[in-house]
């Protein structure tokens, strides 16, 4: 059983910074991806990586702001966010593929983490 893990929400002030890190129990064979859902919105991509982080895959939203890694000998895959403004608050969730890719499409995501709270105060 493959367990996610989130960790690295917080509070920011608008044009601040955070870095969420996801660590991934079992194999690394897995395209990851990193998704997020906001108060009375749907749950939406932000980004993904393959498994040998050698392709990825943004929303247009964060394009350019946020920056997803992973680094497979510690099982661990990260989304540095930079810029962050009022309209990226919500809760992101770490997951992860069996195909391996850089998916950008939920249902294709098997396992899910439980999530971690990004708020950005105005």
């Amino acid at each position: 059983q493959v367990q996610l893990v989130e960790s690295g929400g917080g509070l920011v002030q608008a044009g601040g910074s955070l870095r969420l890190s996801c660590a991934v129990s079992g194999r690394t064979f897995y395209g990851m991806g990193w998704f997020r859902q906001a108060p009375g919105k749907e749950r939406e991509f932000v980004a993904a990586i393959g498994w040998a982080g050698d392709s990825t895959n943004y929303a247009d939203s964060v394009k350019g702001r946020f920056t997803i890694s992973r680094d497979n000998a510690k099982n661990t895959v990260y989304l540095q966010m930079n810029s962050l403004q009022p309209e990226d608050t919500a809760v992101y969730y770490c997951a992860a593929n069996r195909v391996g890719s850089a998916l950008s499409g939920s249902p294709a995501y098997t396992y899910w983490g439980q999530g971690t709270q990004v708020t950005v105060s105005s």
